[in-house]
């Protein structure tokens, strides 16, 4: 579940912006993260997984690498990579959480896997094409796994979702920031079904991850002249990116030239800590092995 409120981020001059990262990546080079697969090896995203904060965002860094930067990895890295990924089906094979990000991270890395051994093969990957043929496989075999993956229900005699009273469903409703969520949840009762239809609720979310110049270009009307938020959602969803959202997110301190992450702490020697703090996203992290 993920809240629906967020800070927003900075704007950042393009040309001060390039510069930030190019003098990050001056340092991370002096410490020993030359490559893509150096910081991936060095950062422990084995225990991350394990924080209900760092998951998605973990699982985010896995599947923009799956997507582009694959190859880039050393043996070393992509050993590592397909470890945690093992980690994390069997978590959510164990504990049934986040199911649709782990499909959606598998599909993209089987895609990309079909591609690399049928299609390119040898030229660019690192390793044995018959270790890559069984990574294939094995990725397949956990997309199975999830596909027969049954929700189990918890029979208890405490306070139940349908006990809440409908204000505070409806607050549960609008804390969400992924309409994909909002839909599952609908499926739970007939009253969640029909909060989940608030023509109010989709509005908000559209403007939440939308500019308002897109929404406009793909603007669908009813027959009685209401706006279809809901379905604009799913439409710009597949044109635009939305906004991402994590419980807790890498950080990279220049004063003292470290990665970690924010809410851990960071005891920052610098006369203003704040002020040497930059937030790195996912693709940001990419980012900085691009140049």
């Amino acid at each position: 579940m993920k809240k629906y409120s967020v800070m927003k981020s900075r704007n950042t001059h393009p040309k001060r912006g390039k510069r930030i990262i190019l003098e990050t990546i001056q340092i991370l080079n002096r410490h020993g993260y030359c490559t893509l697969g150096e910081a991936f090896n060095r950062l422990d995203f084995s225990s991350a997984i394990q924080d209900i904060r760092r998951f998605n965002y973990v699982v985010k860094l896995l599947q923009l690498i799956a997507k582009s930067q694959l190859t880039s990895l050393s043996g070393v890295a992509q050993k590592n990579y397909f470890s945690i990924l093992d980690k994390i089906v069997q978590k959510v094979l164990d504990d049934h959480q986040n199911p649709r990000l782990i499909k959606d991270l598998l599909q993209d890395l089987s895609s990309t896997l079909c591609i690399l051994v049928r299609g390119v093969g040898k030229s660019v990957l690192v390793g044995n094409s018959n270790i890559w043929v069984c990574r294939l496989e094995t990725v397949l075999a956990w997309q199975q796994q999830l596909q027969n993956l049954q929700m189990t229900k918890q029979v208890n005699d405490g306070l139940t979702l349908s006990d809440l009273p409908l204000h505070m469903l409806n607050n549960i409703l609008y804390r969400f920031s992924d309409g994909w969520d909002i839909v599952t949840l609908g499926q739970v009762t007939p009253t969640l079904s029909a909060l989940s239809e608030d023509r109010q609720l989709w509005k908000r979310l559209c403007q939440y991850h939308f500019a308002e110049k897109q929404f406009c270009r793909h603007l669908i009307v009813s027959e009685k002249g209401h706006v279809e938020w809901k379905l604009m959602y799913f439409v710009l969803e597949k044109h635009y990116p939305t906004r991402e959202q994590y419980g807790d997110t890498l950080h990279f301190c220049r004063h003292c030239s470290i990665l970690f992450w924010k809410d851990s702490g960071h005891p920052c020697t610098a006369a203003d800590p704040d002020s040497c703090f930059m937030p790195v996203s996912p693709q940001h992290f990419i980012d900085l092995f691009r140049f």
